[in-house]
């Protein structure tokens, strides 16, 4: 590996830390309602490029746009190495650099809708939704560009395992996000029932929403459980066995912390808590997707090369 190689890499995990450091900040900034600690204004805030000292709100808001501004300059800085390094190289890693630069502009854009519109749940939703996709992007770059010969194999049930489960978690972190968005937060009053009903027939629709968001965390504990055991049968690499056991923990970690933020009548602290631990778990399963799709890539184009000879 040259040594732009090496740094491209180490930037690509870095910047991928960074934005779940940023997840965790915009969960913090909407469980402190300070969404509109800036009023409607951006990227000003209030008319000013600092806001007055004693507004915890707008500071809070300012640093979260502080922070995003310090991801997109080393985006840029990535951008500026894959093409460089990988232009006529595995363009693998600059397509994803590419798609994480684009997935980055759509979230600033969608960040500042969120403020201009006064903080709408399906904005809110999508602006969190492509900050994971932003996330997912960085590491499939990083991913790539660090990539060595694997275990090769075909695709076989695992492999679609694997992949539903990513999808699943990426589902309970959209619902999640319109749970907090619509206000359902405390719909549901205690856990893992909904103010005594196992299912909040006759509740209200942000009851409703509130126990979409826990049967998908329930299906995800259950694909989970399931990707475990397929892992430890079909797969021999105790990469892949590992990451699914660090995606199994986080997941139990967020769950629990789920239901602490109920019992505590969402404490702020939890609530952020919460979002960080879904976006470890989004981030292990992405990891594994990746290498799960390079040793099957690998494996047919071995085939294919078997079959033109």
């Amino acid at each position: 590996m040259t040594a732009t190689s090496k740094l491209f890499t180490r930037l690509a995990y870095i910047t991928a830390a960074l934005t779940v450091g940023l997840i965790v900040f915009g969960a913090i900034v909407r469980v402190t309602d300070s969404g509109l600690g800036c009023g409607n204004d951006w990227p000003f805030c209030n008319g000013t490029i600092f806001p007055p000292l004693d507004n915890i709100t707008a500071w809070i808001e300012w640093l979260h746009r502080l922070f995003a501004l310090l991801i997109g300059v080393l985006g840029l800085v990535m951008l500026y190495l894959a093409t460089r390094r990988y232009r006529a190289e595995n363009r693998l890693v600059l397509n994803m650099t590419i798609l994480a630069a684009v997935l980055y502009l759509v979230q600033s854009i969608l960040g500042a809708f969120t403020v201009k519109l006064d903080l709408p749940p399906t904005v809110v939703t999508l602006h969190l939704t492509t900050a994971m996709l932003l996330l997912g992007g960085l590491l499939a770059a990083g991913v790539f560009a660090a990539h060595h010969s694997r275990p090769q194999y075909e695709p076989d049930q695992t492999t679609g395992l694997i992949y539903m489960t990513a999808l699943l978690s990426l589902v309970i972190i959209i619902t999640g996000a319109l749970v907090r968005g619509s206000g359902a937060t405390l719909a549901c009053i205690d856990w893992p029932l909904c103010n005594g009903q196992f299912w909040p027939s006759g509740q209200g629709q942000l009851a409703i929403i509130h126990m979409i968001h826990r049967v998908a965390v329930l299906s995800l504990g259950v694909s989970l459980v399931l990707l475990i055991w397929f892992v430890r049968r079909d797969r021999q690499d105790s990469t892949v066995r590992q990451l699914a056991l660090v995606a199994l923990v986080a997941y139990l970690l967020q769950a629990v912390v789920g239901a602490l933020y109920v019992w505590n009548t969402a404490a702020p602290l939890w609530g952020a808590l919460h979002v960080g631990l879904a976006s470890i778990t989004w981030a292990t399963l992405v990891i594994l997707s990746i290498f799960e799709w390079l040793n099957t890539q690998s494996e047919r184009k071995n085939q294919m090369a078997n079959e033109t000879i």
